[in-house]
């Protein structure tokens, strides 16, 4: 399995978002190695690819429905990778995992109410709410020693101020962090007492490294679950984003039926059939593979984690738990955000996230994507220490 994660498979001139728009993205001519934006470099599993293409040659791609036979992969799959048994009328669909949150605002909150978020965070958490003219409550995640924590008693005056709804990040991007049992139910138990609503993007949970485990924040208790949305897709798990298919989970019915009206306002009905079709074949047959593929990311994140420690102590790697985007210091090197923007992109001719654009707490961080061949991590390393050590 681990040949197969080797391939270096060419992706530009192929529409890629992460190869195709470098110089738009980092606004230079430089010809950077992109290692930013969250999609892996790696062929998805061969039977998502070989029914992708039995369905290409069939040659009809009418208005198609989603069977009971995916209900039974994705129901299957949570069941036997995180432990939580779901009912078939708890799913909705979407065509992201990004719209199914501004869904959700738009169905269970109104205009002017506050969202409660905990940055550094993915930077769509900021836009849907400022875009669905809601309020952003911030409660900034806080640095302990060598991983980030919450601060409950800040956590708990936030949801006071009259919050509405919390997205939580969980798995976190980009920090990496596993949230565990005990954190989550403190946050449920005291989103539920002042009577905020959760959406929980789980998007990464099935990147989660060993030793550490996901728990669905709906899995805790039937209290917990009427008062979650949980948002999941196979698309980071399996390489799909262009594909476009991901997946609401939620037992309250009276969430489901708001958020199946504003899907009637905006004429939505289904996925595409493509997307449909790789979302079943992943879940059904995809998990001899993405297990060699967390082994393959462990072992790009300790390699990573050993550059580091040899080549540049300047720079420190927040231990990573999931995912495959690296949370990467650099205050070492007391450099502005724009300079060290700028040091990386122009000297380096390397491309990562900037860690401003995840808010307050990104300051002096980026954000490296290792979803690629271990060569492209170890060619990203040594742009990065020419550009430091130069």
């Amino acid at each position: 399995m681990k040949d197969f994660f080797e391939e270096n498979v060419e992706r530009k001139g192929t529409a890629s978002f992460k190869w195709d728009m470098t110089k738009e993205v980092f606004k230079t001519d430089t010809d950077v190695l992109p290692m930013w934006v969250a999609d892996m470099d790696f062929r998805p599993p061969k039977a998502i690819t070989d029914a992708l293409h039995a369905r290409v040659e069939h040659g009809i791609y009418g208005y198609t429905y989603i069977g009971d036979s995916v209900v039974e992969a994705i129901t299957s799959w949570l069941s036997r990778r995180v432990n939580w048994d779901i009912k078939k009328e708890w799913i909705l669909y979407s065509n992201g995992v990004v719209p199914s949150i501004g869904k959700a605002i738009q169905a269970l909150t109104q205009p002017g109410d506050k969202i409660m978020i905990q940055s550094p965070v993915y930077p769509p958490f900021f836009s849907m709410v400022k875009e669905n003219d809601r309020v952003i409550e911030n409660c900034p995640l806080v640095e302990e020693q060598d991983q980030y924590g919450i601060d409950f008693d800040a956590f708990e005056a936030s949801l006071k101020t009259g919050v509405k709804m919390f997205i939580l990040c969980h798995p976190h991007n980009p920090i990496g962090r596993v949230w565990t049992e005990t954190e989550l139910r403190k946050m449920a138990d005291l989103c539920m007492e002042n009577d905020v609503i959760i959406v929980s993007d789980e998007i990464h949970s099935d990147l989660v490294l060993k030793p550490f485990k996901h728990v669905p924040m709906a899995s805790l208790s039937e209290e917990i679950a009427q008062q979650t949305i949980t948002l999941i897709a196979p698309s980071k798990t399996f390489n799909l984003a262009g594909l476009q298919a991901s997946i609401s989970i939620t037992p309250n019915k009276g969430f489901r039926e708001k958020i199946q009206d504003v899907d009637k306002k905006l004429g939505f009905h289904t996925l595409n059939t493509f997307g449909i079709l790789a979302m079943e074949m992943g879940y059904r047959h995809g998990e001899e593979w993405l297990e060699g593929l967390l082994d393959y990311l462990k072992g790009n994140v300790e390699t990573v984690d050993n550059y580091f420690t040899e080549h540049l102590p300047e720079l420190k790697l927040v231990p990573t738990q999931a995912t495959y985007l690296l949370w990467i210091d650099c205050r070492k090197l007391e450099l502005s955000d724009a300079k060290l923007n700028k040091l990386f992109v122009e000297d380096g001719k390397v491309g990562f996230n900037p860690g401003t654009s995840f808010g307050k707490g990104g300051e002096g961080f980026v954000r490296m994507n290792v979803a690629c061949p271990q060569a492209t991590v170890l060619e990203g390393l040594k742009r990065m220490k020419k550009a430091i050590k130069g």
